[in-house]
């Protein structure tokens, strides 16, 4: 890390303390600890002037006790000297003793080594990107993109860039040790649009690994023209439509979908998944993915937060459900293999949690699949997916998007709410594009669903 941050002998000297200390309990099955620490640059102009400008470094370390009746006790401090490890150890051991057994807890015997190097999860030239001066250059540069695109521009309320990068340590009684480092880089534009009577707010961003895979003019033009699609937007007559879903809107829906196949989720009974493998749970032309070894995407990991080997793993084939992600407490439970889709932070327990969802892409463009949608609506912004009763699976969400007849864009649209049950709007989806497109860890094409029900005029 940039700085000097870390000091790799004094962590790794202070977690074998830690670990050496967990090791003299009898009644202990092992314990691990973990590290991390991470630096962020941000700056945002609101029409050009500076509206935030930060920089900060946060982390810490954690002791996790793990007793042999499968009770937990976690303690962490941001300081490694010797009083708060004492503490931690103290503390971490009490809240052991006193939690409740729980089945199936268990560390990772092995192996003990991995390459992350192949998964390019580090911008090597992000260190230099510290300096103030570029991303003031960077942000100002949107905000003339931005503004000066189309004369219905107003205002450009921000325009932002935001970078870090972080370094992790993670061992246990069981002999494993690694580090891991990764990179990370956004920017984004919000603009305010007016034409007439009618105003509009829109923004468009991305956020990568690496600051070269950022393009922040097409970023801002783009802000711009997703804005413009829907100025002055009214709602469609109340009905049935097919909606074809833009790729972001793939995404955010798919995102909820990743999460009901966590297995944590299924255990605790928030997930409509539930006991569906092996059934029917969305149209033939979906195929969910969980994919931890894509190079350079922020999911992307060889190994998960316990130390087991992450992989690939088929959520959804052909609109069939066939597998949950597992992290080892789960996967024990279960009777399975951890799918290496342990998550954590260095001051939680370990859950279960989605690497890089994929939705695989079909062979047709987006083009070609408007041609096919007689009546339709083209879905640019779901609200309120976060609503979406995981148990029941029931919504009722807001939109906004364009207008389609015969095959063609007609106008903008809003002011329409989207009702359905997840369930039966996933056997809906009838078609896939072939434009895959990533936004953070969550990578989705165009989709087309038929016979949605739209309450508008």
């Amino acid at each position: 890390m940039s700085g000097g941050l870390v000091d790799r002998d004094e962590i790794e000297s202070a977690s074998s303390r830690l670990l050496s200390f967990a090791g003299s309990k009898p009644d202990l099955m092992g314990a691990d600890v973990l590290f991390s620490r991470g630096e962020t640059f941000s700056l945002s102009l609101l029409d050009g002037s500076p509206e935030e400008n930060t920089c900060g470094v946060m982390g810490g370390i954690s002791l996790r006790c793990v007793a042999k009746d499968g009770r937990q006790g976690l303690a962490f401090s941001n300081m490694s000297d010797g009083v708060s490890l004492r503490d931690l150890m103290e503390w971490s051991y009490a809240n052991c003793a006193a939690s409740e057994p729980d089945e199936g807890v268990s560390l990772f015997g092995g192996p003990a080594s991995f390459d992350e190097t192949p998964l390019e999860l580090f911008d090597e030239s992000m260190a230099g990107a510290a300096n103030g001066k570029f991303r003031m250059k960077i942000c100002e540069e949107m905000n003339e993109i931005a503004g000066s695109h189309d004369p219905r521009v107003v205002s450009v309320r921000s325009s932002a860039w935001s970078h870090g990068m972080g370094v992790s340590f993670y061992a246990s009684t069981e002999g494993i040790s690694f580090w891991r480092r990764g990179t990370n880089a956004s920017c984004g534009v919000s603009v305010v649009m007016k034409d007439g009577d009618a105003f509009e707010i829109g923004a468009h961003g991305r956020v990568e690994r690496f600051m070269s895979d950022l393009d922040a003019p097409v970023i801002a033009k783009t802000a711009v023209e997703r804005t413009l699609r829907v100025l002055g937007g009214r709602p469609v007559p109340t009905g049935k439509y097919t909606l074809m879903l833009e790729p972001e809107v793939s995404a955010c829906l798919m995102d909820e979908i990743g999460d009901m196949f966590c297995a944590s989720e299924v255990h605790k009974g928030r997930s409509l998944m539930a006991g569906r493998l092996g059934n029917e749970v969305a149209g033939k032309s979906v195929t969910l993915e969980d994919d931890a070894r894509i190079p350079r995407k922020l999911g992307t990991s060889a190994v998960d937060a316990e130390g087991v080997p992450t992989g690939h793993t088929v959520l959804i084939d052909g609109g069939i459900a066939r597998a949950y992600m597992y992290n080892l407490q789960h996967a024990a439970k279960d009777g399975v293999k951890s799918t290496g889709n342990a998550s954590r932070g260095f001051a939680g327990l370990p859950d279960v949690s989605a690497s890089n969802l994929v939705l695989r892409p079909g062979t047709e463009t987006p083009e070609s699949l408007m041609k096919n949608v007689r009546r339709g609506v083209f879905v640019t912004e779901l609200m309120g997916l976060h609503t979406i009763n995981s148990v029941t699976g029931d919504f009722s969400l807001g939109a906004k998007g364009v207008y389609i007849e015969n095959g063609e864009l007609r106008g903008p649209v809003a002011g329409i709410t989207i009702a359905d049950n997840l369930m039966d709007f996933l056997k809906k989806i009838i078609s896939v594009g072939n434009d895959l497109t990533f936004f953070g860890s969550t990578g989705a094409p165009t989709v087309i669903v038929e016979g949605v029900a739209i309450a508008g005029e």
